[in-house]
């Protein structure tokens, strides 16, 4: 049974780590009205570019399509973007994503396929190297900004889409957080490049003439349509790390709050005890004399 000095250590030390988890789930929640509300921000523009691309795959076809549309013509090669977070202490989230990741490598290899790995983000990079050390390519250093913006989706998909122009890979397949709420971040994968075009165009009302033409547009929108899906990946990112954090710390220091409580029991058992044996101690030596 550990001593009373000992278990008032405890004690101490668990306090210590409640108001460390305790001040940053105030920090992670008070980010988390920023992240979010940026995060749903940007969802309608990317909805509407999306519907927009639809409109203009629907009238260009054949050679005239561009090749960020067309593609290569073969699905060999697979390239998989996981959007994982700089920092740990988010609860699952990373492992999620993670676990994702691998099954869609596990589900391209056993088609036969080749796969590489475009890692952005710190997290994610030691669990998939222990597992596929052979898969991981280059990647993107988000860490060295504090919020990482537009600028960052954009040098992401210039990169991407050189490699692509290069011929590195035939299909980019994406893999970010979706923020639902503070207790749900769904891991989402879906075809970045080429950009998948829709199984049927959307209905319109109006007959709509472009100008100067479909492809010169669609030559145009493809890389911005990119960038964009890749700037509401980090959106999300954002705010599905604030949310799992605070998710998380907020269990943590419920955590703590128990643990705490269970060895103030312990501690005053223990002391009681002492207590006790000190006064049959004293009662014994005045009955012997």
């Amino acid at each position: 049974m550990p001593s009373l000095k000992e278990l008032k250590g405890r004690i101490n030390s668990v306090k210590s780590t409640q108001k460390i988890t305790k001040a940053k789930q105030m920090v992670a929640a008070a980010k988390l009205r920023r992240a979010q509300a940026a995060a749903e921000a940007g969802r309608p523009y990317a909805t509407r570019l999306s519907a927009v691309m639809a409109s203009l795959a629907s009238k260009v076809s054949g050679s005239a399509a561009p090749r960020l549309l067309a593609g290569t013509g073969a699905d060999q090669k697979h390239l998989l973007v996981v959007v994982n977070t700089d920092k740990g202490l988010c609860g699952g989230l990373n492992s999620n994503l993670v676990k994702a990741a691998k099954a869609k490598a596990r589900e391209l290899q056993a088609a036969g396929k080749s796969v590489e790995f475009y890692l952005v983000g710190k997290k994610g990079r030691a669990p998939l190297k222990r597992e596929f050390p052979n898969l991981i390519g280059t990647g993107f250093d988000t860490s060295t900004v504090k919020t990482p913006g537009f600028d960052e989706a954009e040098a992401i998909a210039n990169e991407l889409i050189a490699m692509f122009d290069a011929g590195q890979f035939d299909i980019a397949h994406l893999i970010y957080p979706t923020f639902k709420s503070a207790l749900a971040q769904d891991p989402t994968v879906k075809q970045l490049i080429p950009v998948p075009a829709p199984a049927e165009a959307p209905a319109a009302d109006a007959v709509v003439q472009y100008e100067p033409g479909e492809e010169e547009i669609l030559e145009e929108l493809l890389p911005r349509y990119v960038r964009t899906q890749l700037f509401g990946a980090l959106l999300e990112r954002e705010a599905s790390e604030q949310g799992a954090s605070m998710t998380a710390m907020d269990n943590a220091t419920r955590n703590a709050g128990e643990l705490i409580q269970k060895l103030t029991i312990q501690y005053n058992r223990s002391r009681q005890a002492a207590i006790t044996t000190e006064l049959i101690e004293i009662i014994a030596g005045a009955e012997a004399l």
